[in-house]
């Protein structure tokens, strides 16, 4: 197969990009990584930047790797209007589209023969790399790998081969003078354009096995996990709802008290998708509580004083700040 066999191939399959470029050291990333991990900007978060020795080499994924076709595959979906109660997730986790993703780059693996490799949100490999160096995207002012027809809308994944393909080339776009993510921030973790400053983003603190800031705490409103306000407004992003037409409205609002009082082994298991520290659910009730300081009303107030009263100091503290929360807006 020839790279616009590989790139039909693809459009047949429903992904939304597919580029193509060597196996060989991402070495400027590999020292970014390195660089801004000494700064302390990752704070304790792992995944490709755990082992950038690894993560930075795709050459090294595979015996005799040659090739790695990078794709994008679209996930945003309309949004039903958010009812009294809930929490909103960020859109990636409405469905499960890595798993969509992970099925078509194997059909190209097997139509393309030889060894292959597929990485689909796995920590050996920049997938955004490899997307930037293939033309899939480019990289955003807010760290974003953005497409030309679906924005940063879109989840990433790899696949490593040992056939030899030739390479596509980068896109020739950029975010120009915008700095519309950057002024939307906030908590300031884009104010090194290019650059996130984890210690200072929402969707790290909802995830981070610590308690929130209280100051960052307001800012997140409903938000009940990451965050997708950088994506909201950027330009790039506009026009998708016109090119997903048709789609019906995801399954990313949830139930607020639900989170906080359920069966905690049973939330984890339902929200599988979700990064949870330890898979304890101590992280999400802490999380809810926060929402419902931020979109509760008085009628939330019981469930928030049993969390008040409960045994977990850490989801009883949120819950008391929830509690004063609503309190001021009474």
């Amino acid at each position: 197969m020839l790279t616009e066999d590989v790139r039909r191939l693809g459009d047949e399959l429903g992904l939304d990009a597919v580029g193509v470029t060597r196996a060989e050291a991402y070495t400027d990333t590999e020292r970014h990584i390195r660089e801004r991990r000494a700064r302390g900007l990752f704070a304790d978060m792992r995944f490709t930047m755990a082992r950038p020795e690894e993560s930075c080499h795709p050459e090294s994924l595979l015996p005799g790797a040659r090739s790695v076709v990078s794709a994008a595959l679209c996930y945003w979906r309309p949004e039903a209007p958010l009812e009294p109660g809930e929490g909103r997730l960020p859109r990636y986790t409405w469905d499960d589209a890595y798993a969509a993703l992970r099925e078509k780059l194997d059909a190209i693996g097997r139509r393309l023969g030889g060894s292959y490799r597929v990485l689909v949100d796995a920590n050996q490999h920049v997938d955004r790399e490899a997307a930037a160096r293939s033309g899939v995207g480019f990289y955003g002012k807010n760290t974003m790998l953005i497409t030309r027809r679906h924005g940063s809308w879109v989840v990433l994944g790899t696949l490593v081969s040992d056939q030899e393909l030739e390479p596509t080339a980068p896109l020739d776009a950029d975010c120009g003078s915008c700095t519309l993510c950057i002024e939307a921030c906030p908590t300031g973790a884009l104010d090194e354009p290019g650059t996130l400053d984890a210690t200072r983003c929402l969707s790290y603190w909802t995830q981070a096995p610590a308690a929130i800031p209280e100051d960052y705490r307001a800012e997140l409103g409903a938000q009940i996990y990451g965050c997708d306000i950088c994506q909201d407004v950027c330009p790039w992003n506009r026009g998708v709802e016109k090119r997903r037409a048709g789609y019906a409205a995801g399954e990313g609002h949830v139930d607020l008290v639900a989170w906080l009082e359920g069966d905690g082994r049973a939330l984890v298991a339902s929200y599988d998708r979700l990064y949870v520290p330890r898979n304890d659910p101590r992280w999400l009730r802490r999380n809810a509580a926060v929402a419902l300081g931020n979109v509760g009303t008085a009628g939330h107030v019981p469930a928030l004083e049993r969390a008040a009263a409960g045994d977990d100091e850490l989801v009883a503290e949120h819950a008391r700040w929830a509690l004063e929360r609503i309190a001021s807006r009474s």
